[in-house]
């Protein structure tokens, strides 16, 4: 079993396929990754040399910053542009799209479920 980074690696899966189930590690950072630790790119998980993977574990351990630190370093970012209350920040307060997006009919991924609101009832005379 190849563990890197606190992540079990699926054995079946070719090499650059299985690296991107580490959280900040995607298609060509997995591929500058094998290429640094002179590791085919089609090579399964599985079959990796126990001197493979550690190369890969160094090559990874000292370029980039992945899974918890990564997680951690995101969710300072946000915390500080809500914390300076710019217009990003507000935003993720209040849990609306960041980046321009129309929200009158989109957006339910950011805001949630539909929160139906009732019609104003017509005075009788």
């Amino acid at each position: 079993m190849a563990r890197i980074a606190g992540i079990d690696l699926p054995k079946n899966k070719r090499g650059e396929i299985g690296l991107m189930y580490i959280y900040g590690i995607g298609r060509s950072r997995s591929r500058k990754i094998l290429t640094a630790a002179g590791v085919d790119y089609d090579t399964k998980v599985g079959n990796w040399s126990d001197d493979q993977l550690q190369e890969i574990r160094t090559v990874i351990s000292d370029s980039f910053k992945v899974e918890g630190e990564l997680r951690s370093e995101t969710q300072m970012n946000i915390k500080r542009l809500m914390d300076i209350g710019c217009y990003r920040g507000i935003r993720h307060r209040s849990g609306l799209p960041l980046r321009g997006q129309h929200t009158k009919n989109n957006s339910r991924t950011r805001k949630g479920k539909r929160k139906t609101v009732a019609n104003k009832k017509k005075a009788t005379k």
